[in-house]
């Protein structure tokens, strides 16, 4: 697949690929794309969930395939357009079954809109933002919710929190910027459950600026109000790398250790963060690894 790579880190840009589902047009982050191919027979898995269609071998791989129409609970007609788009997030490569590729566009995360209460209230939502492109309403999926539906601990390894067993509570204050509903609350009650019970949860990246602007403005030491920043990438209105580089461009932020806890941590966007000056990033599955590393990150910034 071909895509102009943003080699630029923090500019609050990302390429949607535009696909569709019968009459309806979705989109999805380039950065979870590793190809595009055209429809090929499925063999079908015997007792699996409603929403896998089966498996295909391209090359020397085995992979899942994904109907995406049924996991929307859409009407799915099979035809001559139809499209594999072979993704790679949380470590593991899908692909989904969709009716048509329509191109890649490049867009601000500002002209993602986020969906409204009615439509994302609740952790069954699978919209992570809006995007309205030449007159049509393009909806960028939340591949991750669709997954976790099919099985949760690809999400979160919530067991790896059941493993550490009690630990003492942790009163530093955590800024956290999630756009999903499922997994803020997965992220809060696990933090929970590990000692981290002073946190602040944030829709988006916008959301954790204003507050990080806020509390600078209420104290001479913004450690008076957080002791760390865990992030999410993909986040309508501002993503993650813009909200890293807005802190590390602050002098008055810059000793704050900053943790992007994502499903796109790739060799491309590691290195994006690295540039950011981030402290750590983490793929989203590994809660456990992400507790050891906060531990040590704030013991190290501020013992």
């Amino acid at each position: 697949m071909e895509t102009n790579i943003l080699l630029e880190s923090g500019t609050n840009e990302l390429e949607i690929l535009e696909f569709k589902i019968g009459d309806n047009h979705y989109g999805i982050n380039v950065a979870k794309v590793r190809e595009i191919l055209t429809y090929q027979p499925i063999t079908p898995v015997p007792n699996a969930h409603p929403y896998i269609e089966g498996l295909f071998m391209p090359r020397d791989t085995i992979i899942t395939v994904v109907d995406l129409a049924r996991s929307l609970s859409l009407k799915a007609e099979a035809n001559q357009t139809d499209m594999l788009i072979i993704t790679n997030f949380n470590l593991m490569e899908i692909a989904f079954h969709v009716h048509q590729v329509l191109g890649i566009h490049r867009v601000s995360w500002t002209e993602i809109n986020k969906p409204d209460r009615t439509v994302n209230s609740t952790e069954n939502s699978a919209v992570t933002g809006i995007l309205k492109l030449d007159g049509k309403l393009i909806i960028i999926l939340d591949f991750e919710k669709i997954i976790s539906d099919i099985s949760p601990e690809t999400t979160l390894k919530v067991s790896e929190i059941e493993k550490m067993g009690e630990r003492e509570r942790q009163d530093a204050h955590v800024l956290i910027a999630e756009d999903s509903p499922l997994l803020s609350k997965l992220i809060h009650d696990s933090l929970s459950k590990a000692g981290y019970v002073n946190t602040t949860m944030c829709n988006n990246g916008q959301e954790a600026w204003d507050k990080m602007v806020q509390w600078k403005h209420e104290s001479d030491d913004i450690t008076n109000h957080v002791r760390l920043v865990l992030t999410d990438i993909e986040m309508p209105l501002m993503d993650g790398h813009r909200l890293c580089k807005l802190i590390r461009d602050d002098k008055d932020f810059d000793n704050i250790p900053i943790v992007i806890f994502s499903s796109l941590i790739n060799d491309e966007m590691r290195r994006k963060g690295e540039r950011l000056g981030v402290n750590a990033q983490i793929t989203k599955p590994e809660i456990g690894k992400l507790v050891s590393i906060m531990d040590n990150l704030i013991k190290e910034t501020y013992d």
